[in-house]
């Protein structure tokens, strides 16, 4: 039961789509809406303002030349060893796409049978092929669903009526939010993950079975029917994001891996060029006033690979942490949150 505190039947997950100052719209950017070389290239970026600034500050030097080599050959030898972490992750990828016959064909039925799901959810003659719009009709059916059910309970008693409907307010809200998302999105399956991200089906899921259970006496034939409608989409919603987040994730660590093998070669390349500036006895080659810069410009290049795995698995990792549950299974959610507490038995 709700409790009489001033807790809600809204969502207790992680609002990533709510508004922000400066720090938290930065914050945001650089781990999931900014492009990856973009946020490579502010990496790299600061990495050479860091050097410079060391070496204006007098902290280090590139006279040494035995240093600066040892440090090149570390890097050639760190870039080799990323490299192959680069190939092993490209291989277990590619090895989800090897299967036999009756595999292949189980995979395609699945989707097959998701898309028609939706299409009978949606009332549409077929569900739309761009992800975003699979998920904008959804969350239309979702949001749709919620207002049937609230005009569905307007004569109830005034405890039901007023849970249910304050439970179906927050779910037309954020469903609105997600929509607007979504409609500003480009066609992409990043951008149908992205919008996603911010809907927290599972905590609605929850709480809708926890009204229709709860309440299974009160509710009227039809308010219960379409209660379990809300709760078809919702399911069918999480399918959605988990089937557009595997697909992302695949293209994410694929592209990352074509990234690395471009950036790998420059890599070892600019390396190998520091190990020649220093070759001669006499000292670098280079003006000494022009070294200190070259040097920095080379290590940012060598480094370039470790920045763009940075960028990369930021993001891989925060879509995969904040969208880490299972249905009504929410592991990120504190256990004491939310206006249900239930005991062992209370339903006999």
């Amino acid at each position: 039961m709700p409790s009489e505190t001033d807790e809600t039947l809204e969502s207790y997950g992680a609002d990533v789509g709510g508004p922000g100052g400066p720090l938290t719209r930065f914050h945001e950017w650089f781990l999931i809406q900014g492009n990856r070389l973009a946020v490579t290239a502010l990496l790299s970026a600061v990495i050479f303002a860091l050097i410079v600034g060391l070496y204006e500050l007098g902290v280090i030097n590139f006279v040494n030349q035995n240093s600066v080599t040892r440090v090149a050959s570390g890097m050639i030898a760190g870039t080799f060893s990323l490299v192959t972490l680069v190939v092993s992750v490209n291989q277990l990828i590619l090895s989800q796409e090897f299967g036999a016959a009756g595999k292949a064909r189980d995979r395609f039925e699945g989707v097959v049978s998701f898309r028609e799901d939706v299409a009978e959810e949606a009332a549409v003659p077929a569900a739309p092929a761009a992800p975003t719009r699979v998920l904008e009709l959804l969350i239309e059916t979702i949001r749709d669903d919620a207002v049937e059910l609230a005009d569905l309970v307007t004569d109830h008693d005034d405890e039901v009526r007023e849970t249910v409907v304050r439970y179906t307010n927050g779910v037309k809200e954020r469903a609105d939010r997600v929509e607007d998302t979504l409609e500003q999105s480009d066609f992409d399956t990043f951008s149908a993950v992205s919008a996603a991200i911010d809907y927290d089906e599972a905590w609605q899921l929850y709480v809708a079975t926890h009204l229709r259970n709860d309440y299974h006496e009160s509710l009227s034939p039809a308010a219960t029917e379409q209660l379990d409608e809300l709760i078809g989409s919702l399911k069918l919603f999480n399918i959605a994001r988990e089937q557009f987040k595997t697909t992302y994730l695949q293209r994410e660590l694929t592209r990352f891996s074509q990234l690395t093998i471009y950036c790998g070669v420059p890599s070892i390349l600019s390396a190998i060029l520091i190990g020649l500036l220093y070759a001669d006895f006499a000292g670098p080659s280079l003006n000494v006033a022009a070294l200190p810069y070259v040097v920095a410009v080379l290590i940012v290049v060598i480094l370039s690979p470790l920045a763009l795995l940075v960028a990369y698995i930021l993001r891989t990792a925060t879509v995969t942490r904040r969208t880490a549950s299972v249905g009504p299974f929410i592991p990120q959610k504190d256990p004491d949150e939310g206006p249900f507490d239930v005991t062992y038995g209370e339903d006999r």
